[in-house]
Order: C-alpha cells, then structure tokens, then sequence
C-alpha cells in the first residue's frame, strides 16, 4: 500500500489526467441524455466538456492558466446555453488548486470571485420556473457554499505549508548556528589547552635549565649528584618533547595576553583539593582513589584535573537541590580511569555541552577535545535511575 502511495506521489499530472478521463466521460453521458446527438449545440458541449476535463488533468502544471480557460469556459456556456454539466465540476476543482498552490494572489481572488458569481449566474441564465423565488435563492446560496469552502480549504492548506516551510528554514537555520558555535566553542578551547600544554612545556624547559646549571656548578665537587641531574633533565626533556607534540597539533589564538611567568599546571594531586573546595561550596562529594598512584605524563594530570573539575561544576550547576556526587581516580598499568557521577535529576545533554568549568570551558565539547589530545576515550550520558555520568580513559604514554 505504500509503494502505491509513493508511485502516486511521484505522478500527479497521471492521477489527475485518470480523473480527467472519468469526468470527461460522465460528461459525455449526462450531455448525450441532454441533447440530441448531431446538433450544433451538442458539439459545442462536447468541446467545453473536453476542455474542462483538460483543466484538471493540467490544474497542478499550471494552475493560473487552466483557471482563466475554465473561467473563459463558464463564458461561453453562458452565452452558447450550454447547460451545466458534470464538466463544471473542474471549477471547483480550480479553485481548490490556485488557493492551495500558493501563487499569484490575483489567481486565488479570480478562483473565489468566479466561484461566488457561478451559482447566481447559472441561475439567471437557466431559470427554474417551478420553483419559487425564495427557493431559487436557497439552491443559489447552497450552490455556492461549495465554491467558498473549496477556497476556504485550499487557502488553509496554503498557510498551513508556508508555516510548514518556514518551521523548517529556522530549524534549518538553527542548526547551522549551532554547527558554527560548536566550531567556535572548539576553537576556544583548543587555544586555551594549547595555552596551557605551552606552559606545562615551558616549566619542564625551566626545570631542564635549573638542573643543568646544578650540574655544572656540581660536576667537579659532586659527580654523582651531577649524573642524577642529568638523568632529570634527559627525563624532564623527553616529557617536553611528548607535551610539544600534542602543542604542535592544536590551533592557538594571539588574542590573549602572554604573561612573563610560566607556572606550572594543576595535576592530579591537586584534585584531592579541588574535592575539598567543592564541598565548601556545598556540594557533597565521595572521593577515592584506587590502584598505585605513579608519575603521570604532564598532559595526562593536567587532562584529568579538567575533566574532574568540569564534571563537578555542571553537576553542582545542573544537578538540583541536594544532589551528591562521586569522583574514582582509577590506576592501570598503561592507563588512568575516571568516573565522576551524580544522582541529581540530570541536566540534558545540550547544558553539559553548553556549560563549562570556571565560566570559560564548554562543557562536553572541551572534554573531549582534552581527552582527544593524550589519545583517551570519554564516554558522557544520563545515568539510569537520574543523574549524570562521565568517564574518561587516559593512556600513561603519549600518543604518537
């Protein structure tokens, strides 16, 4: 049934032309019972009814022009007293179509016009002489009811599809702003994680200098604490080389002002203390971590201190009254697992996209443009039961 749907859907000049030809031959019969065959009128009958059936087969390829035919057709009858006939059927048809399609409106005035004039016309011109005056203007008022709401009903679904397409252009449009404040959103946030990979990289720079001057200032005094100091800097060196990889790949704006000092960045010792801040804001938070904490890539603790701190802020902006939430920092032999929860209500997705940690975040897309940069895995969505659940993979090497 809806492959014959479809297929009509694809034909509609075939549908019509089908209903053209079974008025066209209702006509003939109701004219053939009319008149006698072989007069001149009957000839002219036939050529108005054929005409008009031609009207609808055409009504949707050019709906304005089959109007003025039918219309020029109504005239003629008029004035070769060619009786009304099933054929007249595509004026009402005509009307439907111009006030439907949406075209020029001088087309959709012209349909409801002549609709209003074609039952009290019909009536002047073939009188009814057994019927009484008041029941002539009765069957003209009932006859013309069927034009009006014909317009009526076309003119409807005319507005109902141009409210229809204009719903669709703001979605439309909507969804190509949000393409582009994602982009912009990912862009910021590029350039604030190449901001800070710059100064995670330059404070190793700045430890590999102090330790090479220690070495030099011990090399002859103290050789062995002069090798110690070299095993740091070639470490602190591979460390920076990793971190400028990552650097090399991320966009970073000059819009923000550089300061002189490079300091270094949060690490995941420092999230014990962004828990306990946390929870002097009033927010109750269950903290553990598992498995042998160990030396992390400088990225790796700066990526997890983020995250952490992201997720704790939507879940302390979006999780409702007296919402609680958990924090497991988990150690693997090649990786470090997240898992920051709450049981709040449950913000929607687009709030966690939106929002963000400190005001200058962006939420979900931050996170996994962070996670993407030390080659982790994030997995972030709605908790059964309510609440909210993120939780992030970070390998323990660097990701060539």
């Amino acid at each position: 049934m809806q492959r014959l749907y479809d297929f009509l859907r694809r034909h509609p000049t075939g549908v019509d032309s089908f209903w053209a030809v079974m008025l066209f031959g209702i006509s003939v019969l109701f004219v053939g019972a009319e008149r006698d065959i072989g007069t001149e009128t009957t000839s002219v009958s036939l050529v108005v009814v054929l005409l008009l059936s031609l009207t609808v087969a055409l009504r949707r390829r050019a709906p304005d022009k089959m109007l003025l035919l039918a219309a020029g057709l109504g005239v003629v009858q008029l004035l070769t007293d060619v009786i009304v006939n099933p054929a007249d059927f595509a004026m009402l048809v005509l009307i439907y179509t111009v006030a439907a399609r949406g075209g020029p409106r001088w087309a959709s005035r012209l349909g409801l016009i002549g609709g209003v004039a074609a039952a009290p016309l019909a009536q002047v011109r073939w009188p009814t002489s057994e019927t009484s005056l008041s029941g002539q203007i009765f069957l003209t008022v009932v006859l013309t009811v069927p034009f009006v709401l014909a317009w009526v009903l076309g003119d409807s679904i005319r507005t109902r599809r141009a409210y229809f397409a204009q719903l669709e252009e703001r979605a439309s449009r909507l969804e190509k702003e949000r393409e582009a404040q994602a982009k912009v959103a990912v862009a910021a946030e590029r350039a604030r994680i190449a901001r800070e990979l710059h100064d995670v990289v330059a404070h190793n720079v700045s430890v590999m200098v102090v330790q090479a001057d220690g070495a030099a200032y011990v090399m002859d005094a103290a050789p062995e604490q002069a090798r110690q100091a070299l095993e740091t800097i070639s470490g602190t060196g591979r460390q920076a080389l990793a971190e400028m990889r990552r650097l090399l790949g991320v966009l970073r704006t000059g819009d923000v002002k550089e300061s002189g000092e490079y300091v270094p960045q949060p690490d995941v010792q420092q999230i014990e203390d962004l828990v306990e801040q946390v929870r002097s804001a009033g927010l109750t938070v269950d903290f553990k971590v598992e498995g042998t904490p160990r030396s992390l890539p400088s990225g790796v603790e700066l990526t997890a201190y983020r995250i952490v701190q992201e997720a704790l802020t939507n879940s302390r902006k979006h999780g409702g009254p007296d919402v609680g939430a958990s924090v497991r920092l988990v150690y693997f032999d090649d990786g470090l697992g997240l898992l920051v929860e709450d049981d709040g209500r449950g913000a929607g997705h687009e709030l966690y996209v939106d929002g963000g940690a400190d005001g200058r975040g962006h939420g979900l897309i931050g996170m996994r443009e962070r996670v993407g940069m030390v080659g982790g895995t994030l997995d972030a969505g709605p908790r059964p039961g309510g609440g909210f659940r993120i939780s992030a993979l970070l390998p323990l090497k660097p990701a060539h």
